[in-house]
């Protein structure tokens, strides 16, 4: 028997690093939320990023807390390779590390973060599987830190998933406009059937959960305050705090 395809490639690991700026709706408004929500770091502290892909958040954290320290962990060598060459101003401050994102051996080196963040990964693992995460994430933090998590959703029913493809249709749409002043970016999105809402197909590695099923996880890990804090197109910003 053949070993399967693994879904994601570093071939799809290049298509973002290469259109993401197309692909994710308000890019910038999403890391300045995360950014937001994340409380003043003392000096030293650790920040630490699931999935920091080609470093944008990663970038944006270091810049707004000058004092702190960012772990970015990734599965792709494509992304930790960007994100090295795009972080190396900033020195020993960005650490990558290469990681398998639903395994358990990593975690339990991550002790007293003070907050820890993910964009964009956590919809691959299944359900069990984010339960097991949230449950360790709440044990890397620190007593008052913060977990934030921007990702895709599954939407509740047909009529809420179409709506949820045809905002990020149109959410790419604009972005290409905005950006290029014309629709190759866009056109690019709709011939890789990036969007999971129009182009769902079982067999790949997504596996995005409803919101308030995860809501209801971040809960029952242990977190205080649970709250969506941005939505749109199917992606959502949201998290919760570990008590004081």
């Amino acid at each position: 028997m053949t070993e399967p395809t693994p879904s994601w490639t570093e071939t799809n690991s290049q298509t973002f690093l290469d259109y993401g700026r197309y692909f994710v709706p308000e890019r910038e408004q999403q890391i300045e939320t995360i950014c937001g929500l994340i409380p003043p770091a003392p000096e030293g502290s650790v920040v630490v990023e699931l999935c920091c892909g080609e470093g944008l958040l990663a970038q944006a954290v270091l810049e707004r807390f000058p004092g702190c320290v960012v772990r970015g962990l990734d599965g792709s060598s494509e992304m930790l390779a960007a994100a090295g060459k795009r972080l190396a101003g900033f020195g020993d401050r960005f650490q990558p590390q290469h990681f398998d994102l639903a395994s358990i051996g990593w975690r339990s080196t991550i002790r007293d973060a003070h907050a820890v963040v993910s964009s964009l990964a956590i919809h691959h693992l299944d359900g069990p599987e984010k339960q097991a995460l949230f449950v360790d994430v709440y044990g890397m933090l620190a007593p008052g830190g913060v977990f934030v998590i921007a990702d895709v959703i599954a939407p509740a029913g047909s009529q809420a998933e179409s709506v949820a493809a045809d905002a990020w249709d149109w959410a790419v749409r604009q972005r290409s406009l905005q950006l290029d002043g014309n629709l190759d970016g866009f056109e690019l999105f709709q011939r890789e059937h990036w969007n999971m809402y129009r182009y769902f197909d079982p067999d790949d590695s997504d596996k995005p959960s409803p919101l308030y099923a995860q809501l209801q996880l971040l809960e029952k890990a242990g977190f205080v305050a649970v709250d969506v804090y941005w939505m749109q197109a199917g992606h959502a910003i949201f998290g919760g705090r570990k008590a004081d």
